[in-house]
């Protein structure tokens, strides 16, 4: 410690209070205030027209989101790639979800697929250039959050691995988002084929170094236990309906067969229970998280390191960035050390050359 130097030490102690205080209460005055101000998710599918992606969406919440009047992406023939939005405001005990799917109609339809991932990588960065906007505004009190925060992506079940078109998308989106393989229209695969399937696919993705949705650890063992099973069934198997039959005097949905009913609920035909208990009622909040901590700072380090000083961007001029902000502060730091040492030096050797003329110094 250098002379002079002021510091402060903090000592941190556990005490039991001897009564009631009422900090305790907290949590409760956080979920009041949530639940008063509702949440906002915003899921993005991907994948080719046939799929079944808008009846997934449909069957996981419990809604007709696409219907007659407003068909889902395969139905809206596109010669494009075009990136559409839509919103639903759904309540469920007293909670208000603003819940916002992102599809991508025309995506790998086309015979030259070149590029085709090109929208859907601008729209995520839009939407992270209007938060970053929204946070730099002086009145940041309405902040809607439209970032992307989950990508289901669909894999034909062809059964032979995945696509270049499947390796380049996820490639070029692992680092925006987080991506969630799934194996479209299970029913089509025997559970031998599709174990197989899963297991080529996993092994095709770790050999291209694809970085999918990494499930959080924590310190409870029933959570840990759960995130073990989705992680060993990766990826997920899944199975859509909005027909709902009876089976055995129960009505569910499922998909019926001459030899048999394919039941969308059902753990043993599919993983569509793991997807959505993941999805809405175990991990929303962890993908929030990760996109907002994650995903969404690498952005903003980015853009930020690419401004100069001047406000100039310089991925505009050069096409490259810069240094990241805690390099340029770093930088600056050491700059500004140095002329302050270089004036000293300067003002030293003045002083002695001034003594010198005038005799003080021999």
């Amino acid at each position: 410690i250098k002379p002079g130097a002021c510091f402060s030490v903090c000592f941190q102690q556990q005490k039991n209070l001897e009564g009631y205080v009422g900090f305790a209460s907290l949590p409760n005055q956080v979920y009041r205030k949530s639940v008063k101000r509702g949440f906002e998710f915003t899921l993005m599918v991907v994948g080719e027209s046939g799929l079944g992606k808008s009846t997934l969406i449909n069957s996981l919440f419990l809604t007709n989101l696409y219907s007659g009047e407003y068909p889902g992406p395969s139905h809206r023939i596109k010669k494009t790639v075009q990136v559409e939005q839509s919103k639903v405001l759904m309540k469920e005990g007293g909670v208000q979800l603003l819940l916002t799917i992102v599809d991508t109609p025309g995506f790998g339809d086309a015979v030259d697929n070149s590029n085709c991932w090109q929208p859907v990588i601008d729209h995520i960065d839009s939407k992270f250039e209007d938060y970053l906007n929204s946070e730099s505004r002086v009145n940041r009190r309405l902040m809607p959050d439209s970032r992307v925060h989950c990508c289901l992506y669909f894999i034909a079940p062809s059964g032979h691995g995945l696509k270049p078109l499947d390796i380049e998308f996820m490639k070029r989106l692992h680092e925006k988002v987080n991506i969630i393989p799934l194996i479209a229209k299970a029913d089509t695969l025997t559970p031998e084929e599709c174990q197989q399937f899963k297991k080529q696919i996993m092994r095709e993705i770790l050999e291209h170094k694809i970085k999918i949705y990494e499930f959080p650890e924590t310190d409870d063992e029933e959570e840990n236990k759960i995130v073990k099973t989705i992680k060993d069934r990766l990826p997920l198997a899944v199975v859509g309906s909005n027909t709902i039959i009876e089976v055995n005097d129960k009505k569910v949905r499922g998909r019926q067969y001459p030899w048999g009913v394919a039941e969308v609920e059902n753990g043993d035909h599919c993983d569509f229970t793991l997807l959505r208990n993941m999805l809405i009622r175990t991990h929303m909040q962890d993908l929030k998280d990760v996109t907002n901590n994650v995903h969404y700072e690498n952005y903003r380090s980015r853009k930020l390191a690419a401004v100069t000083c001047n406000g100039i961007d310089n991925n505009k001029t050069k096409g490259q960035l810069t240094k990241s902000p805690l390099a340029q502060m770093e930088e600056e730091r050491r700059e500004h050390q140095f002329f302050k040492s270089y004036y000293c030096f300067f003002f030293l050797y003045r002083t002695l050359e001034k003594n010198k003329k005038k005799g003080k110094i021999f």
